[in-house]
């Protein structure tokens, strides 16, 4: 598996596990329990083991054979931001923030998404998808033969016990559900590990790179803004 490093501007078949999930007891009455215990993404309570996984801090990633990570890294502050995983010419990117115990994101943050693509010109749909509801972005962009094309970006989220994950699917993930299938499974398998810390929600919770993983510079990286600012996309794939 390649490991990444990307900048993030100032300003601005299916996967297979590598082991099968054991799934613990957790808390009853968190957002969204019953469907996301049973099918995934996973709270770090709800795993007997982080054995086979790899740690990037907040986020336990699945490997998966052509899989390829790339950190996203702010450029004014250094910290990472996001993760992608790019596989089969398609991408994800990952994002985990901090949620209140008892309240979900994810509705205000699709607004919010609408509210900053429809400023920049764009247009969202909301589509039911594998996750519930999802919204699908598209932005104007020319098109290298002069012409007015547009970017697409799939946001999916969903909420879980005192956190928020958030995926964009980028290159033909966004448009095309076979395409999209290996890494709908791999973001059913991450384990979110929110800590113990008291957080104000929508903090990012910290990612870094793992301690035994060489980082090798990836041609330039997408980037898209937190979700409490709403997102500048750009050409995922």
């Amino acid at each position: 598996m390649v490991f990444g490093l990307g900048r993030k501007a100032k300003n601005d078949e299916p996967a297979q596990p590598a082991e099968e999930l054991t799934i613990a007891e957790a808390g009853e009455g968190t957002p969204g329990t019953a469907a996301r215990r049973q099918d995934g993404p996973f709270d770090e309570a709800e795993i007997s083991s982080r054995d086979g996984f790899v740690d990037l801090g907040a986020l336990l990633i699945t490997p998966s054979e052509g899989l390829q990570l790339r950190l996203e890294v702010e450029e004014a502050t250094q910290r990472v931001v996001a993760v992608t995983l790019d596989l089969n010419g398609s991408s994800l990117q990952l994002q985990a923030f901090a949620a209140p115990k008892t309240e979900t994101l994810w509705d205000e943050i699709r607004e919010q998404i609408g509210q900053s693509v429809g400023a920049q010109g764009g247009q969202v749909e909301e589509v039911e998808g594998a996750f519930g509801t999802e919204l699908v972005a598209k932005l104007p962009a020319g098109l290298p033969d002069g012409s007015q094309g547009y970017r697409v970006a799939r946001f999916i989220g969903v909420d879980g016990p005192r956190w928020f994950l958030r995926g964009v699917l980028g290159g033909p993930a966004a448009l095309e559900r076979p395409a999209a299938e290996p890494l709908e499974a791999l973001f059913r398998q991450v384990i979110v590990v929110r800590g113990d810390s008291p957080m104000p929600p929508r903090d990012l919770l910290q990612l870094r790179l793992p301690k035994d993983a060489s980082a090798t510079p990836p041609p330039a990286a997408p980037t898209l803004e937190e979700p409490e600012r709403g997102p500048e996309i750009t050409q995922i794939g």
